[in-house]
């Protein structure tokens, strides 16, 4: 099948195939054409370029996106939407002054999810997922990386990589999945961590790769929760059973994070609020992607990711979600794009590059996504009429977005 768009006032985000993420002062530069055409064929993006040069092409369908703007749709590379219930309890908990450490102390925050997750049918995990998947994609994602870490157990891990595998499965969005079993201590093992980590390594791994049930393995190296030299046995293992290690780092603390996902070649490392010059000097030329996670800050009320250092010193940024029931209950990357812009002062442009080509980077699909690229998924946002790409930022309570595209086909 063919789709034709037309008339669309600025095409963003066009790139040569060769491009796989942006760094640096490049993270200032968007490349568009303004009054351009695009052309989808059998789901991938076949052609596009100004409309005095449209070629002469006969679809069955034709989209006329006269005023629309015209961009790859978001790529979130860090979420845990597959989840059980809610904490809004503790949303008022921290209204009312507890922290998010303190919470979490009194057995609230990921033990409080993990505690719901056990205690819910799959079939019923999935029916909660598969509404928060459908509703992020309508606001613009086209790709989506999901985390277990809510079943600090064997079934309830494997339930939750099942259900990631299932909404795969029925959906045309791509999905990647992330083992994070290191996302807590159980209490059963809050003084026996080598019991715990042995069980991951031992009884978790060796089940999740014979099924096929994730690409990533991830670890919480925190204070607190997984130290650097725990962290480094789960990359290690992961890395054994075929996993590339994408981690948490620096949310809170710097303790050796960084260093380490560097070591162990970690595709990315994330949330990154609080960062030392030593940690911006560590991910020079590397092939670790930095991910900041702004909506996460804007919720817990803690530092923003200092992007604006981190493009100084020439590296690479993305931003994603952290979709979660804790300290991110959303999934709208307009509201992150937004966000970076205000609160962490990058660009339009920087934080559509961040959100886009450095996005599918960061799960490993910069080749097929993130993108306007020949060959690579025609996965699109066609915005409402907008003055220009500024307003998607600028008016950041508004739902600019006219048409979702997926792999092709219009998502309704």
């Amino acid at each position: 099948m063919t789709t034709l768009i037309i008339n669309i006032k600025e095409l963003l985000q066009v790139r040569d195939s060769s491009i796989l993420k942006i760094s640096g002062a490049e993270m200032a530069i968007l490349p568009t054409i303004k009054n351009a055409y695009l052309v989808i064929q059998n789901g991938l993006i076949s052609d596009f370029g100004s409309m005095k040069d449209l070629p002469n092409v006969n679809p069955e369908k034709c989209i006329d996106a006269d005023g629309k703007m015209v961009l790859p749709s978001w790529c979130d590379s860090h979420t845990h939407i597959v989840y059980a219930g809610n904490r809004e309890q503790e949303f008022v908990d921290r209204i009312n002054g507890l922290t998010y450490e303190e919470i979490a102390n009194r057995g609230g925050g990921i033990l409080n999810s993990a505690k719901k997750l056990n205690e819910t049918t799959e079939d019923e995990i999935y029916n909660q997922s598969k509404a928060r998947l459908e509703e992020v994609i309508r606001l613009g994602t086209g790709a989506v990386e999901i985390k277990s870490g809510y079943g600090l157990t064997i079934e309830g891990e494997l339930k939750m990589l099942r259900v990631i595998q299932k909404l795969s499965q029925n959906y045309p969005i791509t999905i990647r999945a992330t083992f994070l079993g290191a996302h807590a201590f159980p209490l059963e093992f809050k003084e026996n961590h080598k019991g715990y980590i042995d069980l991951i390594i031992n009884e978790m791994l060796p089940e999740i790769a014979k099924n096929k049930l994730a690409d990533y393995i991830d670890a919480f190296c925190e204070t607190g929760y997984f130290t650097v030299d725990e962290t480094e046995q789960i990359m290690e293992a992961g890395i054994r059973f075929g996993l590339k290690p994408k981690i948490h780092v620096n949310q809170f603390n710097s303790i050796g994070g960084i260093l380490a996902g560097v070591k162990y070649k970690a595709l990315s490392v994330d949330h990154l609020e609080i960062m030392k010059k030593e940690d911006i000097e560590i991910l020079k030329n590397t092939e670790t992607m930095p991910v900041a996670l702004p909506s996460c800050s804007y919720f817990l009320s803690i530092p923003y990711t200092p992007a604006r250092e981190m493009i100084a010193a020439g590296l690479p940024l993305a931003i994603a979600t952290d979709y979660n029931p804790g300290s991110t209950p959303s999934g709208n990357m307009n509201f992150v794009v937004a966000t970076a812009c205000i609160k962490m002062k990058m660009t339009p442009e920087e934080a559509i590059n961040a959100a886009t080509i450095n996005g599918a980077y960061a799960m490993g699909i910069s080749q097929t996504h993130g993108s306007i690229t020949v060959g690579k998924k025609a996965n699109l946002i066609i915005t409402k009429p907008i003055p220009s790409y500024y307003q998607l930022p600028y008016a950041f309570g508004s739902n600019l977005i006219d048409t979702v595209i997926i792999e092709g086909e219009i998502f309704t």
